[in-house]
């Protein structure tokens, strides 16, 4: 049976090798060789493991704090300041993130109703430890980055197994609203992925009610219940994140501010400033000078 002990030098070989964002889809790896400052994000539907070390989440003035074995699930996208709080250089900090697709989870809840659970409500983020169940899945995943050929026949089955493994677990309630159609939690998270896949354009609250199926002043109780941001504030943390993945790529930063839906350059740098301490030109050019990359969140 696969333990931590062997997962962690299988995902730092990975990690070395593809860095943060691997071929797969929505499989994430992290790696700091020491304990970081505040690293600010906003996460996806998606389940964490942290192999090796230990790591803090704030959601508004919540703390989330997991260590090697435990795992979260962000049931929501969600904005979080986060900070690896244990890693060295003879045991660096490492953790995998997965995003999960409500359709995975909605499969699944269908499959096997009467075996599983109703979801109750829930917050949008939370830990527990992992089911040792769920390694061997997961060293199966990241063994198939070796293996390009057959990913297409084998990830979907390993994906499979792995949400199937979490709805029995301690996290099961958080994940259960991923794939609940109408919770308020699923509700709200239609409107979130709405605001990131179209960040740059105007935002109009009243269309993302219609898509929750809410009231305009119910949506906003619950969307602020849930992120702990209005939407116009929660959309521009999106828009500000996806500029800083941009300026990592050199991309100059006039074009940038635009491309994310800003019309004031200014205006788009004193944000940039103000969510991530820097300027967007000094800020990329010093992600771009690190030797290691940026550790990455769930």
């Amino acid at each position: 049976m696969t333990t931590l002990a062997d997962l962690a030098p299988l995902l730092e070989r990975q990690f070395l090798r593809f860095g943060r964002e691997t071929p797969m889809d929505g499989l994430l790896l992290s790696l700091a060789r020491e304990p970081s400052g505040l690293i600010r994000s906003v996460y996806r539907p998606s389940f964490c493991l942290v192999v090796q070390g230990a790591k803090v989440s704030m959601l508004g003035s919540s703390a989330f704090r997991y260590r090697a074995g435990d795992g979260l699930i962000a049931s929501l996208d969600v904005p979080v300041t986060a900070r690896i709080t244990q890693g060295t250089p003879d045991a660096p900090y490492l953790a995998l993130s997965l995003a999960i697709p409500p359709q995975e989870v909605a499969t699944l809840l269908a499959e096997q109703a009467e075996a599983l659970d109703a979801a109750p409500g829930v917050e949008a983020l939370g830990v527990g430890r992992a089911d040792p169940a769920l390694f061997d899945p997961l060293r199966q995943l990241l063994e198939l980055l070796d293996h390009p050929r057959d990913r297409a026949v084998l990830e979907p089955l390993v994906r499979r197994e792995i949400v199937w493994r979490l709805l029995q677990g301690s996290l099961a309630p958080l994940l259960r609203q991923i794939g609940a159609k109408d919770s308020q939690t699923a509700r709200v998270a239609r409107a979130c992925a709405f605001i990131r896949a179209h960040h740059a354009e105007p935002l109009r609250v009243a269309d993302l009610a219609r898509l929750a199926g809410m009231s305009v002043s119910g949506f906003h109780r619950h969307f602020k219940a849930a992120t702990t941001l209005s939407p116009v504030q929660f959309q521009k943390q999106v828009r500000l994140q996806e500029a800083r993945r941009r300026l990592m790529g050199a991309e100059e930063v006039a074009s940038v501010g635009y491309a994310v839906g800003y019309e004031s350059a200014s205006q788009f740098s004193r944000d940039y400033r103000r969510l991530f301490g820097a300027p967007p030109g000094r800020d990329g050019a010093a992600i771009r000078a690190r030797l290691v990359p940026e550790p990455a969140l769930p």
